[in-house]
C-alpha cells in the first residue's frame, strides 16, 4: 500500500521528534510496524531531505572531514544527537564519508583503470597472435598429413609396378 508522502513526512517527524514506540505509532496512525521500520531505515539510508540554502552546505571539505571523523565512532543516538546540535542531517554525513572514501580511492581507480585497458589491449594482442599461430599449426598439420598420404600412395604403386619388379627399371 502507498501512502502520501505528506503522511510518510509527519509520520517521520513524529518519530524522530517524540518518544513513540513503534507499537503506539502504529495503534495512532493504522500503519503497520514494519512499514514504519522500513520508513525509518530508508530515510536514513536515502531519504535524505533537500538541504540547499542549509548551513550545511555552506561546509568547507576541511569541515566535513573532521566532521566525519568525529562522527565514524559515534552510536547512531549520538550521532544524531550531534547532527541535531550542528543542524545536519544523518544522511548528510553518510555521504560526506562516502566522498572521502571515495575521494582517497578516484587516484587508485583511475590509475587502475589505466593499467586494465593496457592490459586488455595486450590480451587482445595476444589472443589475435594465438589463434594466427593456431590457424598456421593447424594448416601445417592437415599439409603433413596430405604429405604422408601422397608418399604412401606412391610407395605403393612403386612396389605394384612391373617395372620396378625385377629391381630395375625395363
Amino acid at each position: 500500500m502507498t501512502y502520501p508522502k505528506e503522511l510518510k513526512e509527519s509520520v517521520l517527524d513524529k518519530m524522530f521528534n517524540s518518544k513513540l514506540s513503534y507499537r503506539q505509532l502504529s495503534e495512532e496512525t493504522g500503519i503497520p510496524r514494519a512499514t514504519l521500520q522500513q520508513w525509518k531505515k530508508n530515510y536514513k539510508l536515502n531519504d535524505v531531505p533537500d538541504v540547499k540554502g542549509s548551513s550545511a552546505e555552506s561546509w568547507s571539505a576541511k569541515a566535513k572531514f573532521a566532521a566525519v571523523l568525529h562522527t565514524a565512532t559515534l552510536s547512531e543516538v549520538e550521532l544524531n544527537t550531534y547532527c541535531r546540535e550542528n543542524g545536519l542531517y544523518p544522511g548528510q554525513i553518510k555521504t560526506w564519508r562516502e566522498a572521502c572514501v571515495h575521494g582517497n580511492d578516484s587516484q587508485a581507480t583511475l590509475h587502475q583503470r589505466s593499467g586494465h585497458r593496457e592490459d586488455k589491449r595486450r590480451i587482445q594482442t595476444l589472443e589475435r597472435e594465438l589463434q594466427r599461430k593456431e590457424k598456421a599449426l593447424a594448416e601445417v598439420a592437415a599439409l603433413l598429413v596430405l604429405r604422408k598420404k601422397y608418399d604412401a600412395l606412391w610407395e605403393d604403386k612403386e612396389e605394384d609396378s612391373p617395372l620396378f619388379q625385377s629391381g630395375k627399371p625395363s
